[in-house]
């Protein structure tokens, strides 16, 4: 195989937007490599791939790059179109699961616990009567929101909250379940004493700052 063709993707082991990479392809059956970036050290490869944003996660398919983990797996389901279907057929589902992508992005991108409950209540109410966002098979809105079911509780225990309960959000505990349940998930998830470790460190740097 020539050094330019086939299937990279350059993440960080505790990313949880490069994963939904990893997902995407692991649903598709696509062989690739994967390169785990020091973002405190970014390759000369990473700078090169995404020279605008100059971040994770970026694919590589034959040669070409792609940033944006949404727009990386809207690419993957569009590329592999005979393999598992990630986008649903039909254009108003598309564009429900695309209108529920972003706002689950940008309140995400807030960050504030005490304003996570309330993202994922109103979240919530597109998992009703449904075992996935997507209906009966884990779809492209469980590709963007799925970190959630492994990162949150992560971030509860490393920040000493609880944002997800029985009480709370029964569907969102339940969709948790069934989330971290899928093989393609499973396979890629990283460590959780790392992942805690690494947010219990990050927490205390923000407290002492």
């Amino acid at each position: 195989m020539a050094a330019d063709k086939g299937v990279k993707v350059f993440g960080m082991w505790a990313s949880p937007m490069a994963i939904r990479v990893e997902w995407a392809l692991r649903l598709k059956g696509v062989d690739y490599e994967y390169v785990d970036e020091d973002l405190a050290n970014k390759s000369e490869a990473l700078l090169r791939h995404n020279p605008v944003t100059k971040k994770v996660p970026v694919l590589v398919h034959d040669g070409k790059p792609l940033a944006e983990s949404t727009v990386i797996v809207e690419y993957i389901d569009e590329a592999w179109k005979h393999g598992y279907p990630i986008m649903p057929s039909d254009p108003f589902d598309r564009a429900q699961a695309r209108f529920w992508a972003r706002f689950a992005e940008e309140k995400e991108q807030r960050k504030l616990v005490h304003e996570a409950q309330q993202c994922l209540k109103t979240l919530e109410t597109a998992l009703e009567g449904k075992k996935f966002f997507g209906g009966d098979a884990f779809g492209y809105l469980d590709i963007v929101t799925g970190w959630f079911a492994y990162w949150l509780p992560v971030i509860e225990e490393a920040c000493g909250v609880e944002v997800v309960t029985d009480e709370a959000l029964p569907l969102m505990k339940t969709w948790f379940d069934r989330v971290l349940a899928v093989d393609a998930v499973k396979a890629v998830l990283p460590p959780r004493d790392k992942l805690v470790a690494l947010n219990k460190a990050r927490r205390e740097q923000i407290l002492s700052a």
